[in-house]
C-alpha cells in the first residue's frame, strides 16, 4: 500500500511521513490550517505557501516547509505535490505517487469554486482518501449566489428594522467566503476578534475582503446601526451578544452551515435564519469527485461513513471506512475553527 493508516494517522512507508497525523510525528504533511488537520508537536511540517501565514499563527515557532499547488517533491522513495482542495485558501489535496502507483488523500474538500479560495483540481488516481462529512443524499447545496443573495435580503430587512444581524460563521474559510460575496454596500461590517484576526492574516496575503471593524470592549455599537456582524458560532450563545441589543431591538440571529439543511439543527441552534452553506462537498460533489479521480480503490474518512461506504460499494468500488480524528464541520464544537484557539481542538 502506498499509505498505511496507523495510530498516528495517514502513513507513507516510502517516504516515511505522515499525512495530517493526530499524534505527533517526525515528517507532516498538512492539507490545510484547520485544528483538526495542522496539530501540534510534529517535528517537520509540509504545506503550500497559502496555507502556512495561518499554521504559523495557530501553532506559533514550527518548522515549516512550503511549496507550490503542483510542484513534484520527492520523499524518500515517495513523489508528492499539493494540488487545490477548494475547501479555504490554501487547501490541498496531497497526491502520492511509489513505484507508479498513486493515491490521494483529499483532506476536506467541495468542487464549487466559491471565488475566494482556489478552485477544487480533480487528480487522477488508482486509490481516494475521501472525506464525507455530507455524505448522506439529503445534502444538496443550492448555488453560492442564491444563499447570498438571501443573506444580503436577510440583512436588508433587519437593518429597516432598526436590528443587528448576527451571523455565525467558522473563523478560517466560511466567515471570509460570506464577506468576499456579501454586498458590503448595505452597512457596515463587524467581525469576532477570531475572525478579524484570520481577517488580517489573509488580507496580507494579498486576498481581497470589504472593510470590517474588530469588536473590541469600546467598540460604540450604536454608531454601526443595522450592521452585518460575523461571530463565531460559539460566541452566540454567551454574554458576547448582549452588545448588541435586548428586547424590541434584540439582533437577528442566524447560522451558516451545511448541518441548516436538517430541521433538528437548525431549532436546536434557535436561530432565527439558517443560511445553507459548507465549505465541503454535498453528496452530488462527493459522488462527482470520485468519479472524476478514475480511482478503483476508496477510503472514506469522517462523516456518514457506513451509509457512504455502502453506497460506494453498490457503485462498483473498492471501498472500505478509516477512523481518523477529523471531525469536518462540527457547529457544536465551532470554537474549533477559530484561528486563537488552542491549537489541539478539532475543527
Amino acid at each position: 500500500m502506498v499509505l498505511e493508516f496507523r495510530k498516528e494517522g495517514i502513513y507513507c512507508p516510502a517516504g516515511d511521513f505522515y499525512i495530517d497525523p493526530w499524534r505527533p510525528v517526525d515528517r507532516a504533511l498538512i492539507t490545510h490550517g484547520h485544528a483538526d488537520h495542522a496539530r501540534p508537536g510534529h517535528n517537520r511540517y509540509l504545506a503550500t505557501h497559502a496555507a502556512a501565514p495561518v499554521m504559523r499563527h495557530r501553532l506559533g515557532d514550527i518548522t515549516l516547509q512550503t511549496t507550490d499547488f503542483g510542484t513534484k517533491t520527492t520523499i524518500g522513495d515517495a513523489v508528492v505535490s499539493f494540488h487545490p482542495a477548494g475547501h479555504v485558501p490554501g487547501s490541498a489535496q496531497i497526491r502520492v505517487e511509489v513505484g507508479g502507483e498513486v493515491w490521494v488523500a483529499s483532506g476536506d474538500y467541495k468542487t464549487t469554486d466559491d471565488g475566494f479560495s482556489e478552485p477544487f483540481e480533480p487528480v487522477q488516481c488508482h486509490a481516494f482518501i475521501t472525506e464525507c462529512t455530507f455524505g448522506l443524499p439529503v445534502f444538496k447545496w443550492q448555488p453560492q449566489a442564491v444563499v447570498i443573495r438571501q443573506i444580503n435580503d436577510w440583512w436588508r430587512e433587519n437593518q429597516a428594522a432598526g436590528r443587528a444581524s448576527v451571523l455565525g460563521a467558522y473563523a478560517l474559510g466560511k466567515a471570509q467566503r460570506i464577506l468576499a460575496n456579501v454586498d458590503a454596500s448595505i452597512g457596515p461590517i463587524l467581525t469576532h476578534a477570531a475572525i478579524e484576526n484570520t481577517n488580517e492574516i489573509l488580507r496580507a496575503q494579498g486576498l481581497a475582503l470589504p472593510d470590517t471593524k474588530r469588536i473590541t470592549p469600546d467598540l460604540d455599537i450604536k454608531a454601526n446601526p443595522g450592521a452585518l456582524v460575523l461571530a463565531t458560532p460559539s460566541a452566540m450563545n454567551g454574554a458576547w451578544m448582549k452588545r448588541f441589543g435586548t428586547g424590541a431591538q434584540s439582533p437577528s440571529t442566524a447560522f451558516a452551515s451545511g448541518w441548516m439543511a436538517l430541521r433538528g439543527v437548525r431549532r436546536r441552534r434557535a436561530a432565527d435564519r439558517g443560511f445553507i452553506m459548507s465549505d465541503h462537498a454535498d453528496w452530488t460533489e462527493l459522488n462527482t469527485a470520485i468519479k472524476q479521480t478514475g480511482a478503483e480503490r476508496v477510503f472514506a474518512t469522517h462523516g456518514y461513513t457506513q451509509v457512504f461506504c455502502k453506497w460506494l460499494k453498490e457503485q462498483g468500488y473498492d471501498a472500505a471506512i478509516v477512523e481518523t480524528e477529523f471531525e469536518g464541520e462540527n457547529l457544536d464544537q465551532a470554537t474549533e475553527q477559530t484561528t486563537d484557539q488552542p491549537a489541539e481542538a478539532a475543527s
